[in-house]
């Protein structure tokens, strides 16, 4: 078997055999196969897709590149939860404590986020002291005695996966369905969970820039993690606008709090609500919305979020301090209406020019700097009031003010979007 003949065979759009597939990653993952050659194997499957099976095969020799995590040992059904990525997603942070609180085992292993897209992980080490290595044996322990754990991914789970992805990052070829179907799908199968929930992201802040591409994502995620018996359920959710208020890693962590002390966004709150129950009836609990909006405002999850912190190392009162950022520039409206356009790429390019971001991997953060929304798409503003306000470390240039003045648009009339579009099952 040649490599070459088989980067010409999908090139000219023919299927690959799951011993071809199998040759391709071990061979990668081994070094024999170099970075040029599986370029142009990725840049042939961008243009010319993959069938289900051949996904299905891919997805499966790459769980089987590292080591695959047994959570047997932990009582009860455990579930799972992945974002495909978007501006101010803090969900995690708040679902997973929510979870916990009603006796469902979190065993999560979370990702930092690269570009536009905010990582949890980066967020989570925006509170002093927060550890996110944890071995194996402590993972599982944890998970056993408080019922909650957020980490980061091991070194050793789905190691192709680290190769692709850094590979596809530098080569144009992240937003190809088969990619990133068996990009999320391996690592949610190697890490173990019963059950696993795919919030996939649509919009302009999202990979997914249509409906139709996000429905054909979610039905080939769903599709791979049945294959292996892990039932599988998808939720396609608007990313036109960042997520709730804020956006930037302190910032965000600030907000989980509100919505966890009954102070947060509306929408937020129904949306984490809805999300909780999809979950919860996953792991076979049939509870009720006004049920889990107790716990979600009412102290309980806040409770198992702060021991989360607390056994992971971080500091509880740093937990609760603000943003320490040297200025907070207001954004005001200059005419009356309603905001109709916030745009989530844009929005979360300029976060990442504060410092909230990375534009390549493991730059450094300033954790402390984003942007707090007072208004969002649908709510009704009037002159002179303030839509935003941006946490900085350095003063804004008139010309910084004018860019972000740009991004606030304001009509006569805007309805307030939808957070959850459709559910794929």
């Amino acid at each position: 078997m040649r490599t070459v003949d088989l980067i010409e065979k999908k090139r000219d759009g023919a299927e690959l055999s799951a011993e071809e597939i199998a040759y391709l990653i071990q061979g990668y993952v081994a070094g024999t196969i170099p970075d040029y050659q599986m370029s142009a194997l990725t840049m042939a499957i961008y243009y010319q897709g993959m069938s289900l099976r051949e996904t299905h095969d891919l997805t499966n020799e790459m769980v089987k590149s590292g080591e695959e995590y047994d959570l047997s040992s932990i009582p009860g059904i455990k579930v799972d939860k992945h974002s495909t990525g978007g501006v101010g997603d803090k969900v995690t942070l708040i679902l997973m404590p929510l979870l916990a609180s009603f006796g469902v085992p979190v065993a999560k292993m979370s990702g930092r986020g690269l570009g536009h897209t905010g990582g949890t992980l980066d967020k989570l080490e925006a509170i002093k002291g927060y550890q996110i290595e944890r071995t194996k044996e402590e993972f599982i322990q944890q998970v056993k005695t408080i019922g909650i754990a957020l980490i980061g991914q091991s070194e050793h789970l789905v190691k192709a996966d680290k190769l692709l992805y850094a590979l596809r990052d530098v080569t144009a070829t992240v937003d190809s369905i088969p990619l990133i179907a068996s990009s999320v799908m391996s690592k949610k199968i190697a890490a173990g969970a019963d059950k696993i929930l795919l919030d996939v992201t649509v919009g302009q802040g999202a990979f997914m820039k249509n409906l139709a591409d996000a429905e054909k994502l979610s039905k080939t995620m769903v599709d791979l993690g049945r294959a292996v018996g892990r039932e599988t359920v998808a939720v396609i959710t608007d990313m036109s606008q960042p997520l709730g208020r804020a956006v930037g890693n302190r910032l965000e962590i600030l907000e989980a709090l509100d919505v966890m002390r009954g102070k947060g966004r509306a929408d937020l709150t129904d949306f984490i609500i809805d999300l909780a129950q999809l979950l919860l009836s996953l792991a076979e609990k049939q509870v009720s919305l006004q049920l889990i909006k107790e716990h979600l405002i009412g102290g309980k999850a806040l409770a198992k979020f702060e021991a989360l912190v607390t056994a992971q190392g971080g500091d509880l009162t740093d937990l609760y301090r603000d943003s320490n950022a040297a200025f907070a520039t207001k954004i005001i409206a200059k005419k009356s209406g309603y905001i109709s356009e916030l745009p989530a790429m844009t929005i979360g390019k300029y976060a990442m020019k504060l410092g909230a971001g990375r534009a390549v991997k493991g730059e450094e953060l300033d954790y402390e700097t984003g942007i707090v929304f007072d208004k969002k798409v649908g709510d009704e503003v009037a002159v002179g009031d303030t839509v935003a306000t941006i946490f900085s470390n350095e003063k804004l240039s008139q010309k910084m003010i004018t860019e972000f003045e740009n991004y606030v648009i304001i009509n006569n009339v805007c309805l307030k979007p939808k957070e959850i579009l459709t559910v794929i099952s």
